[in-house]
């Protein structure tokens, strides 16, 4: 990487629970392809702030995670269609003071149905924060017509059920209360469940539970976790265990981060240097 001079470039990221991924991923492909541009981690208790510092300190890129991705949206100028299509934003390019807004998780989701060849059938969503409106609108769009929105926050959920023809469920409160049989487990069934909450993420206060029941991953076809650190989540491990397909949050954020990246430097990375990155990025 070049030494730290000031006419470097600086991306950033905002989070509620920074990580080194994005970090790691940026930085390794800007020393790689010899670029002039650094990027930092940050989390924010000010958001318009944060957004303002972006703007006003010349900030080229910031990626939005959880829980920003909706709450950014008043504080920029413009939003890309594939923002606004389904009101969550996700990267934010500075042009001149000018914020456009992004969703590049969208178009990971489009990207690796296509890749494990996930043919539409049942589908159970887990969230309906920012990041399961992508999830939800690019399965979709892919021909998963069949779905049903499982989510703690029923106004919502039902508000995204709604919006793609799906059905919603109250979550149940615990997976061994469903294995109990003392809730319906609306999962079990489903050819396809994916987990858009932060249950799993390492750090977090649901850690070491698992956002599905093992009878309904037993059940599945394909188990997909956008939970990106750790790779190897409690949901994951559970489907491995079943013999049950897997997709893991590490590739949704290779693909969603390389797009960044393009937006942010105009330069695209091969697919050689992209997979060595996003190795890098999930190093403990």
């Amino acid at each position: 990487m070049p030494i730290l001079n000031k006419d470097m470039t600086l991306c950033i990221s905002l989070s509620g629970r920074p990580s080194n991924i994005g970090t790691r991923f940026h930085n390794y492909l800007y020393d790689a392809l010899e670029l002039n541009y650094i990027y930092k981690a940050f989390s924010t208790g000010d958001l318009p702030a944060a957004i303002a510092g972006v703007r006003g300190l010349g900030i080229r890129g910031c990626a939005v995670s959880m829980p920003f991705k909706e709450a950014v949206i008043p504080l920029v100028d413009e939003l890309d269609a594939s923002a606004a299509a389904i009101e969550s934003v996700n990267t934010i390019v500075n042009t001149d003071g000018h914020l456009k807004a992004y969703n590049t998780d969208y178009l990971a989701i489009q990207r690796l149905v296509e890749r494990h060849a996930v043919a539409p059938c049942p589908v159970v969503v887990r969230g309906s924060g920012g990041m399961a409106k992508a999830v939800v609108a690019a399965l979709r769009d892919a021909g998963f017509t069949d779905g049903t929105v499982l989510a703690r926050n029923e106004a919502a959920g039902r508000a995204l059920a709604e919006q793609y023809g799906w059905r919603v469920a109250a979550q149940a409160a615990s997976c061994a209360e469903s294995d109990a049989g003392q809730s319906s487990d609306v999962a079990v069934g489903a050819g396809l469940l994916v987990n858009v909450t932060p249950i799993g993420m390492a750090g977090g206060a649901e850690s070491a539970e698992q956002s599905f029941s093992d009878a309904a991953i037993a059940a599945a076809s394909v188990v997909w976790d956008v939970v990106a650190m750790p790779s190897e989540t409690p949901l994951i491990r559970a489907a491995r265990a079943a013999g049950t397909r897997v997709i893991t949050g590490a590739e949704v954020i290779a693909i969603q981060a390389e797009e960044q990246f393009v937006l942010y430097t105009g330069v695209r990375p091969s697919p050689k240097l992209v997979a060595e990155a996003s190795a890098f990025s999930l190093q403990e």
